[in-house]
């Protein structure tokens, strides 16, 4: 919606910066992006879904799926049967993909409903998945997807086996084309509306964990691990 209230933005400078291209500039609020990497990073970091898009017969798809980072590379990992996942092998180019995270912070309530809008933190990566065939990096991967779902539960699940490791199919995508997108603040009405007997504000957003549910199979012996303890 249209609204124009920014937050304030890193400028992009040097390398703890993403170079801006013409696909990573907005259009519209232009000063709520930023190309700095600590804040791609924590944004990507504190997701737990993204979703992937690209170009299947000519038609545009979008898919919600588990990821992780590794530095500046981002993995995604499927079904070696799954069509996309299939295409990032088929030759050089691999597959041009757009990737998106978003984290909602609070609804943003204006006394216009033309200005009502969120307050949230994104990010969209431009560019080319390819398949990962190399043993190690896949292991690195696999870890790195499942720790974004909870930090340190790699170290405490068996790992893939054989048979697993043959059915799943891993991308890389490269963090080169690369922005977040930034609003924070409250509504931004217009003078003439200000006296209007509308309530304006925000209301915040955040994530709660709720207390972790035994498996019905579990062995009661097995305590609840601190890691999870501390979310």
């Amino acid at each position: 919606m249209p609204d124009t209230a920014t937050p304030d933005s890193p400028t992009p400078s040097g390398p703890a910066a993403y170079l801006p291209t013409e696909r990573t500039v907005p259009t519209r609020s232009k000063a709520r992006a930023s190309y700095d990497r600590e804040t791609v990073h924590s944004i990507l970091d504190e997701a737990y879904l993204c979703h992937l898009g690209f170009v299947r017969d000519g038609a545009p798809v979008v898919l919600p799926t588990l990821f992780g980072r590794v530095g500046e590379s981002l993995y995604i990992h499927g079904s070696t049967g799954s069509r996309p996942l299939r295409a990032t092998s088929e030759g050089d180019p691999g597959l041009a993909v757009c990737l998106t995270v978003t984290h909602v912070d609070g609804l943003v309530l204006a006394r216009s409903a033309f200005h009502h809008s969120m307050n949230y933190r994104s990010v969209v990566v431009h560019g080319t998945a390819r398949t990962v065939t190399d043993p190690q990096e896949r292991r690195i991967a696999l870890d790195a997807i499942v720790d974004q779902v909870v930090a340190g539960r790699s170290k405490d699940s068996r790992p893939a086996d054989a048979k697993e490791l043959a059915a799943t199919a891993v991308i890389r995508l490269d963090l080169d084309e690369v922005s977040a997108k930034i609003r924070t603040g409250g509504p931004n009405d217009d003078p003439e509306d200000l006296a209007l007997p509308y309530w304006a504000g925000v209301v915040p957003l955040a994530p709660g964990y709720g207390a972790p549910v035994p498996s019905d199979d579990l062995d009661p012996a097995v305590q609840v691990p601190d890691y999870l303890r501390a979310l």
